[in-house]
């Protein structure tokens, strides 16, 4: 049995505990439509004339192009609401010992090149070089519009939804792997692989905007939208469960490993379905 003062592992807080604390939050408010609650990736406000969705979302791994991921990963949680990511504001916390002016430069032309690909503004946020921290760590706030007519809300799953999955699984996971993992424990990789596998972050890409942007007009009823973030897809299925209040019957053999992941995770001795996935988009 887990007591109180047993420290947790990193991660995601487990999804009990997080259910448990979010329970207690107050729902006074009649505008707060989707608030916080597990398996729901935004919050949706209502402002009147349309319907506001915020998110925030951090990057806390030692990274190249950190800005590249904070931008695509707050965005693919706007899309999975039905809105269009607009604006974010971005908390960037700087090592104290490793902080040069090329590595804000560079930081921000990431942030810059990722919002653009996706047409939103940078409109704000807060930098420091902060004591203690041995990697830069962002956090993003993105906002998003919506109408009432085309919100999505993961609550709204019914009996009998298929779950469709958009591209393949450990998108995201495969790129960082590749990128940071030691070359010794990659010795078996072919280096080929390791190059395609390095070029994930783009290609097949970890953002689901578009993805998001041609499901919801396809004509097709869309009751829910999920990236797989941490704890991969094994975890995003649960998590859509628990919003719905329903179960799922999983068909492993339909789930699409790409082989460059299956080989980066072959060497490492890890399970693609539970590695960091965004880029799949789950409907």
């Amino acid at each position: 049995m887990v007591e109180n003062s047993d420290p947790l592992p990193a991660g995601k807080l487990p999804a009990d505990l997080l259910a448990s604390v979010l329970s207690r939050i107050s729902r006074d408010d009649p505008r707060v439509l989707v608030g916080p609650r597990v398996g729901t990736d935004a919050a949706a406000i209502d402002m009147g004339s349309s319907i506001l969705i915020v998110k925030s979302d951090p990057i806390t791994f030692a990274t190249e192009d950190a800005g590249w991921y904070l931008v695509n990963v707050n965005a693919n949680d706007i899309a999975c609401m039905g809105a269009t990511p607009k604006w974010l504001l971005v908390t960037a916390l700087l090592p104290e010992k490793s902080t040069t002016r090329s590595l804000v430069k560079e930081l921000f032309r990431s942030l810059e090149d990722a919002c653009r690909s996706i047409g939103v503004t940078l409109v704000g946020g807060h930098t420091e070089i902060t004591l203690g921290l041995d990697r830069p760590i962002l956090v993003g706030n993105m906002l998003g519009e919506t109408t009432i007519a085309e919100l999505i809300d993961p609550a709204n799953s019914r009996i009998g939804d298929v779950i469709l999955l958009c591209k393949g699984v450990a998108i995201e996971g495969t790129a960082l792997l590749a990128r940071e993992s030691p070359a010794e424990s990659l010795r078996d990789v072919e280096e080929s692989v390791l190059s395609r596998s390095s070029r994930f972050l783009r290609d097949p890409g970890i953002s689901v905007v578009e993805a998001a942007r041609a499901l919801k007009h396809s004509g097709v009823e869309i009751h829910a939208l999920h990236d797989p973030t941490e704890g991969g897809i094994a975890t995003a299925i649960g998590e859509l469960t628990v919003a719905a209040g329903l179960g799922a019957t999983i068909e492993l053999d339909k789930i699409l490993v790409y082989p460059e992941t299956q080989a980066v995770c072959n060497a490492l001795d890890l399970d693609p379905l539970g590695l960091i996935s965004s880029g799949a988009l789950l409907a």
